[in-house]
Formats: structure tokens, sequence, C-alpha cells
């Protein structure tokens, strides 16, 4: 079986219409998507339509779960943006997304990890910035959950994991967000260096062990950061145009 992994489109519909198109060429089995689907100062609306009508495998990403749960004069500024713009429909679609899943019995969605949608799996946050987490760790994050493939979103960072237990960990990275700054557990960075649109195709290699190809797309993103620059967001708009964000 032949799956491709999306994350962290954040309302980016420019570069969810670049991946869309390379599917055609990639022609996975199963898509699935991990969360953080509107949020930010793009076109939240046009992306949940897109997703409502390609009716993807989708769970809910911290973000999603904050257009639902918080009163509007508490969001954050992308999620005010996207709040703003959906509308009941699109609430209600999102009301249905589950916080994790499980496809074909050994693969286990999740956002952040299977217990949090706020929390990195692979990651550790630290004042001088994220440092990867080690095998171990990422294993006791997991817990006890039978699954030989765990696959996450969260950090925008794409990535493969092969941990102690024999686990695999995919991260595909970012459709639409390549860089993004937050102030949780302590400030930080992350940015992966390259304004382009990211997937993930996992499959079963020759010894049965799970592999990954990382898709890495070119797409408007120069329209994408005048959208971001338009609504008021310049952090947002060098992060689409560039891969990086200041610290």
């Amino acid at each position: 079986m032949r799956l491709a992994l999306i994350a962290d489109i954040h309302g980016n519909a420019l570069a969810l219409e670049a991946v869309i198109a390379d599917l055609a060429d990639t022609a996975p089995d199963l898509v699935v998507n991990l969360g953080d689907c509107l949020s930010g100062p793009l076109l939240p609306a046009e992306t949940a339509d897109q997703l409502i009508d390609l009716g993807w495998v989708t769970v809910r990403g911290n973000h999603d779960r904050h257009l639902l749960e918080q009163a509007a004069d508490a969001m954050g500024p992308s999620d005010r943006f996207a709040h703003d713009r959906i509308d009941d429909g699109h609430r209600d679609w999102l009301g249905t997304l589950p916080a994790s899943l499980r496809v074909e019995g050994e693969i286990l969605l999740c956002h952040g990890t299977p217990t949090s949608d706020d929390s990195y799996l692979v990651e550790t946050v630290t004042a001088l910035g994220p440092i990867g987490a080690g095998g171990d760790e990422i294993d006791r994050r997991l817990g006890g959950i039978m699954a030989t493939l765990i696959a996450c979103g969260h950090s925008h960072r794409p990535g493969i994991y092969r941990l102690p237990t024999g686990r695999t960990v995919v991260n595909p990275g970012s459709v639409g967000l390549p860089a993004y700054r937050d102030e949780t557990p302590v400030p930080h960075v992350m940015a992966v260096g390259s304004p382009h649109a990211r997937y993930a195709i996992i499959e079963r290699g020759r010894e049965g062990e799970w592999c990954a190809t990382f898709r890495v797309l070119e797409y408007d993103w120069d329209q994408a950061a005048a959208l971001a620059r338009r609504a008021g967001r310049p952090d947002w708009a060098e992060a689409l145009a560039t891969g990086w964000i200041a610290g």
C-alpha cells in the first residue's frame, strides 16, 4: 500500500493545489491529512471547500481545535483570521475530525503526539531552539501504543525516524507554512529554509520496513506571501517567500 501523508496546510490553498496536482503523478492508494488545515492569513474558506470535496481521511490539529473551542476574542491572529472567514458548514466539518485515527490496523495518525495535539513528538524545544528528542525519548512519548508506523505533523519539519522498539515515525513536513514562530513551551522558531510545499509518500520496502519519499514542490509562494502582507502579517509573508522567519 502506498500512502500519501499531508499535514499543516494552514489555509494555503495555493500550495494545496500544487500537492493535489502532484498526487496525480504519485498515485497513492490513500491520502491522509494530519491536521492544522485552515488557520492562517491566507485562504481558509477556499481550503476548507477543497478539503471537504476531496474527502481525505483527516485528523484534527491543535489549530483546528482552537477554531471550535476558543472564543473569538481569545484567539491568536492566525486562528482569528480563519474564524472570521469560514462558515458553519466548515465548522461542522472540523467538528467531525478525530484527534487520532488508525488506518490499515498498524498505522496511527495524529497531529502532535497520540495524546496531545499541541506537543511535539520527535523534537524537544529548549531555550536554544528545537533539538531532536532521541529514539528512546520518542518511544517514551508514544508509550505502549501498538503501531508499526506513526504519522504526525505539527512541527512542519519533514523526517523519518526508526525507533529502538522497531516503530517508525514519519512527519511529511508542511504543505502550506515552511516556517513559524511560537511561544510555547518556550519561545522558538521552526524553519525548513525553503518556501516549497511538502508532503510524503510512504510504503513498505523490500524487507518489510516503512520507507518514505519526501516530495518538495514549487508553487506561487510569492502570491501566497502577498496575501499574507495584505492581511497585515509580514511574519507570514517572510516565512512563505523564503522558508525562514526571524526569531
